[in-house]
């Protein structure tokens, strides 16, 4: 026998290329994407945790609404990249070496003895990867797929933040810290701008617009194959690579805000308009009459002092609720009208 013909015996090219990829996929998974991720997260969550308790008067449909706190928005983004993180960590990209057309023609017609199915097996997991037992002459990429689909929702799920961050730093509720190297604007010196949320979500856009031809295209293959993957497949480094420096981007902008107390502050006393939920939900509670109504023409469209929602208070009939209610009332403010944000925004993120 002649040792030199057992090199690539009974394979044809895709067994070998299929195994490769997905060992490149398995090492950069595990070795560069869910370490980056787990650094986000626990930037997002350091953040959420520091700031659980500040104040920020939130926005729906952009206008004024019940407030939330800093910490709980950042724990709301940081919970739902989470549960995308926990999929990639522990997504196994599956594999074959099955031969030409995925039955193992050549294998049992030489070595009819063999249990080719379970040698096959036990190779292909012994590298760490899934075994894929149903292919043609190529894996038809539905694992990569379903990682890229996980990937593809944390990268959205960024891009979501990155804009509110962008949002909320246009309103002032951010304070951009200054980098004497950088240059805002060639015409306006004065110029700050949010460059490192904006290079994230453009970054993040390029890689998902990839894994959108991913999937369109990875999935179909001309019966037992055809060679328009073996292209689209020399992207997967885009894919990574975009993220990455989106990650990247986003890392350094965490780093360079910082609330602005003064602001966040302001706004929650401008806005004394947004306790008329408390004050009618209380109101409903002990069956006073048309309690909405009544807010709504106190309150929609318009911006309510402190004076006139005390007046309202002090309207009341003290005989429709409780005296400890009424206090309630009267000590109600834009800043701990939070419910329970405070407690919700104490999140540990970036376990396996």
């Amino acid at each position: 026998v002649h040792g030199k013909e057992y090199v690539h015996f009974c394979c044809t090219s895709e067994d070998i290329n299929n195994l490769s990829y997905a060992l490149i996929m398995h090492d950069a998974n595990k070795n560069v994407v869910v370490p980056t991720h787990q650094k986000l997260l626990q930037l997002i969550g350091n953040a959420a945790n520091k700031y659980s308790e500040l104040p920020m008067l939130a926005r729906t449909h952009g206008q004024t609404a019940s407030p939330t706190t800093v910490g709980k928005e950042f724990a709301n983004f940081g919970y739902r990249l989470n549960k995308q993180h926990q999929f990639l960590a522990n997504h196994r990209f599956p594999a074959k070496c099955n031969g030409a057309v995925g039955n193992y023609n050549a294998h049992y017609f030489a070595y009819p003895e063999y249990n080719w199915r379970q040698l096959s097996q036990n190779f292909i997991e012994g590298l760490g990867l899934e075994f894929n037992p149903y292919t043609t002459q190529i894996e038809p990429h539905d694992g990569l797929i379903n990682y890229y689909n996980f990937l593809q929702l944390y990268n959205t799920i960024l891009i979501g933040f990155c804009r509110d961050m962008w949002t909320y730093i246009s309103l002032g509720y951010f304070k951009q810290r200054t980098v004497k190297s950088e240059v805002g604007s060639s015409t306006m010196p004065h110029k700050v701008n949010p460059i490192d949320f904006e290079n994230c979500e453009g970054n993040l856009g390029m890689a998902n617009s990839i894994i959108d031809h991913f999937r369109n295209k990875l999935p179909i293959s001309r019966m037992q194959r055809d060679l328009s993957d073996s292209t689209v497949l020399r992207n997967n480094g885009s894919i990574l690579g975009y993220s990455i420096i989106a990650y990247d981007s986003l890392a350094k902008g965490l780093g360079k805000v910082d609330p602005n107390q003064e602001v966040l502050s302001r706004e929650l006393d401008s806005h004394y308009e947004i306790l008329g939920e408390a004050i009618q939900t209380l109101l409903r509670k002990y069956g006073a009459d048309s309690p909405y109504e009544r807010l709504k023409e106190l309150t929609r469209g318009k911006s309510i002092s402190r004076d006139d929602i005390n007046a309202f208070i002090e309207s009341i009939d003290p005989k429709l609720i409780p005296a400890h209610e009424l206090e309630n009332l009267r000590n109600l403010r834009p800043s701990n009208y939070i419910g329970n944000a405070g407690e919700m925004a104490k999140i540990t993120l970036g376990s396996k």
